[in-house]
């Protein structure tokens, strides 16, 4: 049965079949406003959007519509998307170019859709992953700024993508598919180039053969995440467009050192979850107690306390990635020295995670913290390098346990180094912090973490260690000890 176009239920996309009673419906409702030509043959009951907004929505169906059978090649097969040039790119049986707008259709002809090319939407396919390589393989000229293919790097990254979620095996397989492919169409040029590739991630060729830094890394025995990569750069380019108040130490005698470690280890601890009154971390850290039936929390509070306590081990900061980690491990075995069933000082081997957000893989942990240290150097401030090292440490989030704490133990050793302020998250100011470290990891948005460091370091530079009493009044006056959704954070 024919489907009514019913004018209180029109659908956003209207396709005319040349039938002519559905040709008369679709003139009538135009007269009346109800719809609006898009494209030739296609109109839209959408009267407020502009054009290219409807088409970019309704691509697929679009596509599949005016253009049947034919499929996603080339870079469009791999990003699934328009490219930056706003172009989409298809094979089919001639070779013809479209224009939607601010949106161009290139067509290339070449091969129909085969048996292992999936239904992508209707009556549009795309490429196999294995023809998608091959076709972004094949020479390719820049038309108008822009070629058809993704960089080489981009392919090698693709691949190297394979290797690490299916391995050698999977790898293999699909260099198979990939041969028997260009046999059947003719791209022997673009198999070997696919060849090569190929054998040097599986290291059976030179590694001269690759072009992607994350490839070559992999190959050399340092793969690293690019996804995070992305993230420290920019942090870096964000922290280099800020100025930033210089606050000095307050904390040059022992006492106050030692007070200000006190209040640093009591709500690093409680940030995550490991929660005590005050009172009892007195008893813990100063009279060496062990709260009944919370002996595992008890060492969490003292390892913390002891790093941040010591001023010597609070002035070593990493000049290498190899000291970096070196350091890393000897902490986390002091953070969690009780706590044995976390594999205190080894790096995890079970990818972890915060809600539905994945930390970096295990296997990528030595290369991202690798790489991402050396992007420090370029940063010469002490707030900045501290900013820096902390959400390094929290994005990497190298161990099974226990990052949180190390991650702000790295960042105070930076500021101690410099003689600076140590900063500290209190309870009142969680929500802020972990907030905004999500929206930073999530959205790429570092302005709003940078924010809440610096307004959490102006707050713990004002603060006055004089003793313990005076101390702990001026951080109740302040509401740290609430939770956030109880007050807000004053000084």
């Amino acid at each position: 049965m024919r489907k009514k176009l019913s004018e209180t239920h029109l659908p956003e996309i209207v396709i005319s079949t040349g039938e002519e009673s559905i040709s008369k419906k679709i003139s009538q409702l135009v007269k009346k406003k109800l719809l609006r030509k898009l494209l030739p043959s296609i109109y839209t009951s959408n009267m407020e959007e502009e054009n290219n907004t409807i088409i970019k929505r309704n691509l697929w169906l679009l596509l599949s519509t005016k253009f049947p059978n034919t499929q996603l090649s080339f870079r469009s097969a791999l990003e699934y998307k328009l490219s930056a040039k706003n172009n989409i790119y298809l094979t089919g049986q001639e070779r013809r170019n479209y224009k939607w707008g601010n949106i161009t259709i290139k067509i290339t002809e070449g091969p129909s859709p085969q048996e292992e090319d999936p239904l992508l939407f209707d009556n549009l396919y795309v490429s196999s992953l294995e023809r998608a390589l091959l076709e972004n393989l094949l020479p390719s000229r820049k038309i108008n700024g822009e070629r058809r293919s993704i960089d080489l790097e981009k392919v090698e990254e693709r691949l190297l993508l394979e290797l690490n979620t299916k391995g050698e095996e999977g790898l293999n397989k699909l260099r198979d598919k990939a041969r028997e492919t260009a046999e059947a169409f003719g791209w022997e040029g673009s198999f070997n180039r696919l060849n090569k590739i190929v054998g040097a991630l599986l290291s059976s060729r030179s590694k001269d053969t690759l072009s992607s830094p994350i490839a070559i890394a992999k190959v050399l025995g340092t793969p690293y995440d690019p996804q995070r990569m992305e993230l420290f750069q920019s942090l870096i380019i964000a922290l280099k467009q800020n100025s930033f108040e210089e606050r000095h130490e307050k904390t040059k005698k022992d006492q106050a050192f030692e007070l200000i470690a006190f209040f640093e280890s009591y709500f690093s601890n409680y940030i995550e979850g490991t929660t005590f009154l005050v009172s009892e971390a007195k008893e813990i850290l100063f009279e060496n107690k062990i709260i009944p039936n919370r002996v595992g929390d008890t060492h969490d509070i003292k390892g913390t306390f002891e790093l941040a306590q010591s001023r010597f081990e609070m002035n070593k900061t990493p000049s290498s990635a190899e000291e970096l980690i070196d350091l890393l491990i000897t902490r986390h075995q002091k953070i969690l020295f009780g706590r044995k069933e976390k594999n205190p000082g080894v790096f995890k081997s079970i990818a972890n995670r915060a809600g539905n957000s994945f930390f970096v893989a295990p296997n990528l942990v030595k290369g991202t913290l690798k790489y991402g240290f050396e992007l420090i150097n370029s940063l010469t401030n002490a707030i900045e390098r501290a900013m820096y090292m902390m959400f390094l440490v929290s994005e990497i989030h190298p161990f099974d346990d226990g990052n949180g704490r190390l991650a702000r133990l790295m960042m105070n050793a930076e500021l101690v180094n410099a003689k600076k302020s140590k900063l500290i998250i209190p309870t009142v100011y969680r929500d802020d912090y972990i907030l905004n470290l999500k929206k930073f990891t999530r959205q790429n948005k570092p302005e709003g973490y940078i924010k809440m460091m610096n307004r959490a370091h102006a707050f713990s530079h004002w603060l006055a260690p004089v003793d313990f009493q005076t101390l702990l009044t001026q951080l109740e006056s302040s509401n740290a000890f609430k939770e956030s959704e109880e007050a807000a954070l004053i000084f």
